[in-house]
């Protein structure tokens, strides 16, 4: 039996339909799998950023450093856990820093207590006052630089050459005796400028110094009033000028003679004509005492010479330790002691900072 025309259609058909129908299912299953495809690639993300958080977790339970559960949601928001475990340490570094500027508790009590904002130690009442030193009255700086030089020159080349051949050459006891003896020539100014001082004591034990040592110690080559607790203070015509009024005066450094006062050149003048040494007739015998005098006292000062080795300024150091001695020479019957000079001029054989006037050689009067 033949099928009919309507049936040799319809297989067709059939086919085509079963055809498009399974297309259409092949394109369902291809839109499901990309569907599911992000949500599967979130989920392993989510897993990663996970392990991530756990490892960053693990890490700072270590440093003792407690990260916000919130640190998660970056890892969802694509931002590095890392950087935002960094910025938690950062801000926490700040917290500490913030901790050490703020003042303690003792600095708290102490502001409320004296009424400062905060504890400033240059401020504490209860600190020692800081100590005041003389100032340096020094106008003529320029010519005094100048003048400084020239003597260090003097003393580098003949000065110090010689004292360091005296303190080899000649014996130690013998040294101190020729100390002694001019020491002993000084007394006499020093009782006169005593009394002008309105010092009557020490004039008479100036005085009686002189006449022991002149006697006793054999013209002074020994010192047996010390032994007997006579004191030995010097008093030259500048210490005199200075307790009549005169106590501030400038600075100068005389050529040879070395440092002065204004005051002090006036001095010289004063003391000039008790100068027993000026008293002798004989020029030669003069001048080899003038100048015995001075390399003993330039000996004496050979132990100093080890405070200027390095000295920044070598004026300034000389010129301010000089006027500090002299100014407690000065002042030094008013109540002061010692411990008001600094260590390095506390020296008891330090010898007097002012070279006499007779010391120096010069000719003498016809």
């Amino acid at each position: 039996m033949r099928p009919s025309i309507a049936s040799r259609f319809a297989q067709p058909v059939r086919a085509a339909l079963a055809l498009r129908l399974s297309l259409a299912a092949a394109l369902l299953f291809l839109l499901s799998a990309c569907a599911h495809g992000p949500q599967g690639g979130a989920a392993a993300s989510a897993d990663q950023g996970e392990r991530v958080v756990g490892t960053a977790d693990a890490a700072q339970s270590e440093a003792a450093v407690d990260v916000p559960m919130s640190a998660e949601v970056p890892a969802q928001a694509g931002i590095d856990v890392s950087q935002a475990a960094g910025a938690t340490a950062e801000a926490d570094g700040e917290a500490d820093l913030a901790t050490d500027v703020a003042p303690t508790e003792a600095e708290g009590d102490f502001a409320s207590i004296y009424g400062q904002t905060e504890y400033n130690p240059v401020a504490d009442s209860t600190l020692p006052a800081p100590a005041e030193l003389p100032e340096s009255y020094d106008p003529w700086e320029k010519f005094n630089r100048r003048m400084h030089r020239f003597n260090n020159a003097v003393d580098r080349t003949v000065a110090k050459p010689l004292a360091k051949a005296y303190v080899k050459v000649v014996p130690r006891p013998i040294r101190l005796g020729v100390g002694n003896f001019f020491n002993n020539l000084g007394q006499p100014v020093s009782a006169v400028n005593a009394l002008l001082q309105g010092k009557p004591k020490q004039a008479g034990q100036s005085v009686g110094r002189f006449l022991m040592n002149s006697t006793l110690g054999i013209g002074g080559l020994f010192d047996p009033a010390t032994a007997a607790n006579i004191p030995n203070k010097s008093e030259d015509f500048g210490q005199t000028l200075a307790v009549w009024g005169w106590r501030r005066s400038r600075y100068v450094e005389l050529p040879l003679f070395g440092p002065r006062t204004l005051r002090d050149v006036f001095g010289l003048l004063g003391d000039a004509p008790l100068s027993p040494t000026r008293q002798v007739d004989e020029n030669s015998a003069r001048v080899f005492l003038q100048g015995l005098q001075l390399v003993d006292l330039r000996a004496q000062l050979l132990s100093t010479d080890s405070l200027r080795e390095g000295a920044i300024d070598d004026y300034t150091l000389l010129r301010d330790a000089w006027l500090q001695r002299r100014d407690f020479q000065i002042g030094g019957d008013k109540g002061r002691t010692e411990n008001d000079l600094p260590d390095y001029l506390q020296d008891e054989d330090l010898p007097d900072p002012v070279i006499p006037m007779d010391a120096m050689p010069t000719p003498g009067t016809p």
